[in-house]
């Protein structure tokens, strides 16, 4: 009754607001630009150059210098460019360096379950343990075994739940951990570097940039498992990392294994210049997590928003995962939720907040550090607007 009541109070009288977000774009991949950015941002973009001219490899070796600088990685370690977005880079990690010895994938979203299954089906790898979770839970990592390599993603981007921190990881473990770190890196806090040997991501997430690009960082521990072990398996061409059984440096000195977008290059470039000047890794987190309260706040005084992940310790700040509540209290049915979603693009207030196929039906918001406070904070106005129609309907 109590719910009742505070659902429909919500609901009354609810104005649609003057104001829209500065900018609408809430998704959660490809991400909103950086604030300013415009075409202009491209005007130095080596266009119809070669990528192994002096120029092309210049840019290329700044997108890996800037990037090694803006994250403070261990001087030791490697950073490279390499094809397929961030999921070229996990498989290419896993064809590469799987097999050495039993392995541990844990996940509790859709993407790390394909890394599972890939291990299974695709490199029909012996000695697979899988520890999982249903969406909106975070599995127990301390069953992970410190003797065995790790596969996880460290924020699970379709479900809405993160990794708090790195302690369940054996500062003495004999295997490798392999992060997909693709939705967490440069919103969240992922220090110690040193618990990561293998990280990847894409640059379209956290700094706004374009697909179709990975990135690749290898700790010395990685470097040593490529040279010291070939895996029973044929490599494409896009998944070799070694050369005459060593470690293929040029790859991680601007050179690349297949043909990149210098348009795309040059805004990366764009992407870590504007993220030195709002402050680099302090400032990008601090504008994630205030980002995220702005949400979380709303959720406070909202009866028909939940968080699809129920600790809150384990939320994500980046992709923030909801589901949503009819005025009796009960779950609302995906058909409600699409047209409550319908209703706000024909409106242009927000496009792509869709929950993710796999996921149950709900919400998902990005609160990386290109999206304004502000424009949240108009959000949920809008929020309020739409549920009302929604309800009433």
């Amino acid at each position: 009754f109590f719910f009742m009541k505070r659902a429909h109070a919500a609901m009354e009288k609810v104005e649609e607001p003057a104001q829209r977000p500065g900018n609408p774009n809430f998704g959660s991949g490809p991400c909103a630009k950086r604030p300013g950015w415009d075409f202009s941002a491209l005007a130095e973009a080596p266009l119809g150059r070669s990528h192994r001219s002096a120029l092309g490899k210049a840019k290329l070796q700044a997108a890996l210098e800037n990037t090694h600088s803006l994250l403070g990685l261990p001087e030791n370690y490697l950073v490279g460019i390499v094809p397929a977005s961030d999921t070229g880079a996990v498989e290419m990690v896993m064809w590469s360096m799987l097999g050495e010895r039993p392995v541990d994938i844990c996940y509790w979203e859709s993407f790390g379950k394909t890394w599972y299954e890939d291990a299974v089906k695709e490199l029909k790898l012996e000695g697979v343990t899988q520890i999982c979770a249903e969406f909106g839970v975070l599995p127990d990592l301390s069953k992970a075994d410190p003797a065995h390599d790790i596969v996880f993603t460290y924020n699970g981007t379709t479900s809405g739940v993160r990794v708090p921190n790195l302690d369940w990881i054996s500062s003495e473990r004999t295997g490798l951990t392999i992060c997909d770190a693709t939705s967490a890196i440069f919103g969240m806090d992922m220090l110690p570097w040193e618990k990561l040997d293998v990280i990847t991501y894409s640059w379209q997430k956290v700094l706004g940039g374009e697909g179709g690009h990975g990135m690749l960082i290898l700790s010395p521990r990685a470097v040593s498992r490529l040279e010291s072990y070939k895996p029973p398996r044929a490599l494409p061409k896009i998944f070799r990392l070694t050369k005459g059984g060593k470690i293929n440096g040029a790859i991680f000195k601007g050179e690349v294994i297949n043909t990149p977008s210098m348009m795309c290059v040059e805004d990366y470039l764009d992407a870590l210049s504007w993220a030195r000047q709002l402050g680099g890794m302090p400032a990008l987190l601090a504008k994630s997590a205030a980002n995220f309260k702005v949400l979380a706040d709303y959720v406070e005084k909202t009866p028909w928003l939940e968080f699809l992940c129920t600790v809150p310790e384990h939320r994500s700040n980046t992709s923030v995962c909801f589901v949503m509540k009819q005025p009796n209290g009960d779950g609302m049915a995906k058909e409600s939720v699409d047209k409550f979603r319908k209703l706000l693009e024909q409106k242009g207030v927000c496009y792509d907040i869709g929950a993710y196929r796999d996921a149950p039906p709900g919400l998902r918001i990005w609160c990386g550090a290109t999206v304004e406070a502000g424009d949240l904070q108009v959000l949920t106005g809008w929020f309020d607007w739409a549920y009302a129609q929604v309800a009433e309907a």
